[in-house]
């Protein structure tokens, strides 16, 4: 695929995945405007959003027929070989991620991601790849569940009740 049909492509499927947000907040019911005495309705953000996406990309399919970006006529190919491979084993690490919260929780999918792509393509030390993955388990756990308050899913109950033991810790020790 060359530039040109890659810049086309993502211009049609932003104005077609935009005006189906609008129409989606449009038919859940949801006030576009402002409703008195509480401010703006739950559908102003994400409507004027999608308008402004829809028109940027209307904006860039004028471009693309007028050819005045030189992505616009640029035939050579979008993704080399050698990002192609890049790309793919990044796809394929966050979809195995998104899967493993289910089982595992966030805290463990996110370290497990992390891990494998420090190791495979980062291509640093044992080392460095397991402190990183502990560091971001803590550090996930402190902002989210300690500053935010945020529970974030722990997985299967064998996963949760580990983190109950660590929150059980916390809340009886340091606080």
């Amino acid at each position: 695929m060359s530039t040109r049909n890659a810049e086309l492509l993502m211009a049609v499927g932003m104005l077609v995945f935009s005006l189906g947000m609008m129409w989606n907040i449009h038919s859940d019911g949801l006030i576009i405007g402002w409703v008195p005495e509480r401010g703006p309705g739950a559908g102003v953000w994400p409507f004027w959003l999608s308008l402004g996406m829809a028109l940027c990309s209307v904006w860039t399919l004028v471009r693309w027929f007028k050819g005045t970006t030189a992505e616009s006529r640029n035939q050579s190919p979008y993704i080399d070989p050698e990002s192609l491979g890049l790309v793919v084993l990044s796809f394929v690490l966050l979809t195995a991620m998104i899967f493993l919260v289910k089982y595992i929780g966030t805290y463990l999918s996110v370290a497990l991601f992390l891990g494998a792509y420090m190791r495979l393509i980062g291509r640093h030390s044992w080392s460095v790849t397991l402190s990183m993955m502990a560091g971001s388990i803590v550090f996930i756990y402190f902002l989210f569940e300690w500053q935010l308050a945020k529970y974030l899913p722990k997985g299967l109950p064998v996963f949760e009740d580990a983190f109950l033991w660590i929150d059980n810790f916390r809340w009886e020790y340091l606080m």
